[in-house]
């Protein structure tokens, strides 16, 4: 995913120095567990898990099969678990049942540094002594209002720094149509030897 991918850089780039805690409610299971590992930076290997689960009445207006007419009040289970790794780093897991197609869940995802925090799309971090920034993570996406370009997301960028650039502009993808593009180029990269693994295959 584009925004995925600009933060994942951004946290690399050491903007908020050394990721310690990575918080996701957007996503499920192993997909969330991805992102926390990859920006975290932390590998394979031993972890403490604790878990709670909660269920509690919500509107569950859109789904997969779409708009729901009416809307119905229904059961959603809430899970929430804490990952402890052993070689360092800290991950919260939030996730509620359809939380995907439900826009009245607003997703979330914090990343906490030794010198500031990314939460969503803002930075907040120490810039010297004496001195705490905040700034915007910003995405250029053509088409709204007097821009005539057409639909299509351009870049990312945080200050003067280009966090990612759409390789497919032109073809105005969603970004789940851009993520799995990329996957497919680079996983035809990798099995004819041009470049590496799209994701480490003993990360599983």
């Amino acid at each position: 995913m584009p925004s995925h991918a600009a933060r994942i850089t951004l946290v690399r780039n050491g903007v908020i120095g050394e990721p310690t805690r990575v918080d996701v409610s957007s996503t499920h299971q192993y997909h969330a567990v991805s992102l926390i590992r990859t920006l975290l930076g932390t590998g394979r290997g031993p972890a403490e898990i604790r878990a709670v689960r909660t269920t509690a009445p919500l509107a569950d207006p859109l789904s997969r099969d779409g708009w729901a007419d009416p809307v119905e009040i229904r059961q959603a289970t809430t899970t929430i678990a804490t990952i402890a790794f052993h070689e360092g780093g800290f991950g919260l897991y939030d996730f509620t049942d359809n939380q995907w197609h439900n826009q009245l869940l607003m997703r979330r995802l914090l990343v906490r540094g030794t010198t500031g925090e990314l939460r969503d799309q803002d930075v907040v971090r120490l810039a010297a002594d004496r001195t705490i920034t905040r700034s915007p993570i910003v995405r250029r996406q053509t088409g709204y209002d007097l821009d005539l370009d057409g639909y299509d997301t351009d870049h990312i960028t945080f200050g003067d720094d280009v966090l990612y650039r759409n390789p497919y502009q032109g073809r105005r993808w969603n970004d789940e149509e851009i993520a799995i593009a990329t996957l497919l180029r680079d996983t035809a990269a990798w099995v004819t030897d041009a470049g590496p693994e799209p994701y480490p295959l003993a990360d599983g």
